[in-house]
């Protein structure tokens, strides 16, 4: 799991999530129960508002998540 600040334009920011899934789950409606679960534990803005799945996170040689990869992707979306 890899969280990133996404830019929008009424919040400012928006949480966004890159979840890399096992292989025998079902993403169909997985993206909702994780949420559900994260506001039940964090306050109400700290939840992520956007999820994606992804194969895997882009890491360093040592295996650090490249946070900025992914913020790199997202601002050409």
């Amino acid at each position: 799991v890899a969280v990133i600040g996404k830019p929008d334009p009424v919040r400012g920011h928006i949480i966004k999530a890159f979840i890399v899934l096992k292989e025998n789950v079902d993403e169909k409606n997985i993206d909702k129960d994780i949420q559900e679960f994260v506001k039940r534990r964090l306050a109400s803005y700290a939840y992520p508002r956007e999820i994606e799945f992804v194969k895997e996170l882009p890491r360093t040689e040592t295996g650090k998540i490249k946070r900025h990869v992914l913020r790199e992707r997202e601002s050409k979306r």
